[in-house]
């Protein structure tokens, strides 16, 4: 069954939610056949804005849902779901969670072991359609469920399957964490342009360009980032003078303590907001 044949209800139709079934209508996906549910009548507006059928009762929007995605904030995931479980055992939907720091585990334990479920961290650059997902399925999820599964989620960008579910610490860590340290650096550049005498709207918009085309060569290229850098890294000219001074502050380092940093804080959330 294509993933156009399913039916897909979301529960939560917040901004991530929006981009995914936006992603999907515009990749053709029939409106009609998604259902979000939601407390707040603004999100729902928005969905409904799209076509999409909207309720404030999770129990319509999974009557008949071949796929149920979870789009809620973690702290109140478990006392959405625990009154659904009946709903779920009945339907047996594929249940594609995007709710960060809820392990499988919890999410049996809430609907039952014999639940397929694919847990995913997404990260923001998806409410732009160029997001990067991790993947990690249940021994329950099967071969046409996963492909169904990255249908959904590369409608807003990439998405790729991880090995053990411990792993999806490493994609928060990399990925679902990664835009803000970009933005960081995106900031850190552009306040040091200022300071070397460029107005605050020129050194921006030469950072974010800069930022933008990077990117777009190192996706495009046949070679990997080292050797882009090489590329550019003239002997004894301006680049090398400042790659050598962050080598030289422990660039390197730094990096891979703030994503060990971040991988550690994902662990400890599961373990504290599963329980």
């Amino acid at each position: 069954m294509a993933v156009s044949d399913n039916t897909i209800a979301f529960i939560g139709a917040g901004n991530m939610a929006s981009a995914l079934f936006g992603g999907l209508i515009s990749q053709g996906y029939q409106a009609s056949k998604i259902w979000a549910a939601d407390p707040y009548q603004g999100s729902l507006d928005n969905a409904a804005a799209l076509g999409v059928n909207t309720t404030t009762d999770n129990t319509v929007a999974i009557a008949e849902a071949d796929i149920v995605v979870l789009a809620v904030k973690p702290q109140v995931l478990k006392d959405v779901l625990l009154p659904l479980q009946n709903s779920f055992a009945a339907r047996k939907p594929l249940i594609i969670s995007i709710v960060a720091g809820i392990e499988i585990s919890s999410l049996q334990q809430w609907l039952g072991d014999d639940q397929a479920i694919v847990r995913c961290m997404p990260n923001t650059p998806a409410l732009v359609k160029r997001g990067a997902t991790g993947l990690f399925a249940n021994t329950n999820v099967s071969s046409e469920q996963r492909r169904a599964t990255s249908a959904v989620l590369d409608a807003v960008g990439i998405s790729l399957w991880v090995d053990s579910e411990t792993q999806i610490d490493a994609v928060t860590a990399v990925s679902g964490s990664g835009p803000a340290y970009f933005f960081l650096l995106i900031e850190a550049m552009t306040d040091a342009g200022e300071k070397l005498g460029l107005s605050r709207d020129t050194a921006a918009q030469l950072t974010l360009q800069t930022a933008l085309g990077a990117a777009e060569m190192a996706c495009n290229s046949d070679v990997d980032a080292a050797e882009l850098r090489r590329r550019v890294t003239s002997p004894a000219g301006t680049t090398e003078a400042a790659i050598n001074s962050f080598e030289q502050q422990g660039f390197r380092d730094v990096v891979d303590t703030a994503l060990n940093a971040a991988n550690r804080r994902s662990s400890e959330l599961a373990e504290l907001l599963g329980k």
